[in-house]
């Protein structure tokens, strides 16, 4: 195959359809929008959800629960992610984005028990487990709570 022989291949490439151009083209006079009503208009139409007046389904479903305001959501890091650090390393929320563990604006970062950690460390972080506190502290490392 040459240069010059290279063809789109079949149905690959759409004529787009000009409205408004002549009754022959089938889509000339109304431009395929019917005869008069909203829909017919310029900027007419109904905004998303709208159903003609009636009241919409999304205001007739019953509402459960509330959402709170003072919510605090954690980034979860268990012990076995850990592992990847050197020995005697400081570890803090920013260490564990830059090495790609945990991404997103959370409230914080809350250490886990699962899984073993085999380094000393040095972990800075909002919360522990009470488990996750023991296993890092009985490896020879400190907990901080920040």
């Amino acid at each position: 195959m040459k240069l010059h022989e290279l063809k789109a291949a079949e149905g690959s490439r759409k004529v787009r359809n000009r409205v408004g151009r002549g009754t022959s083209s089938g889509n000339g006079k109304t431009s395929g929008r019917g005869q008069k009503g909203q829909k017919a208009r310029s900027g007419g139409g109904v905004r998303l959800g709208f159903e003609g007046g009636q009241t919409p389904l999304f205001r007739r479903m019953p509402k459960r629960g509330f959402s709170n305001i003072n919510s605090k959501e954690y980034a979860l890091v268990n012990l076995d992610q850990l592992n990847v650090f050197e020995d005697g390393t400081e570890v803090s929320p920013s260490v564990l984005k830059n090495a790609g563990i945990i991404n997103g604006e959370k409230s914080g970062v809350k250490i886990l028990a699962n899984g073993e950690l085999t380094k000393k460390l040095t972990v800075k972080a909002a919360k522990f487990s009470k488990s996750a506190e023991e296993a890092i502290t009985a490896k020879g490392g400190s907990v901080e709570v920040i």
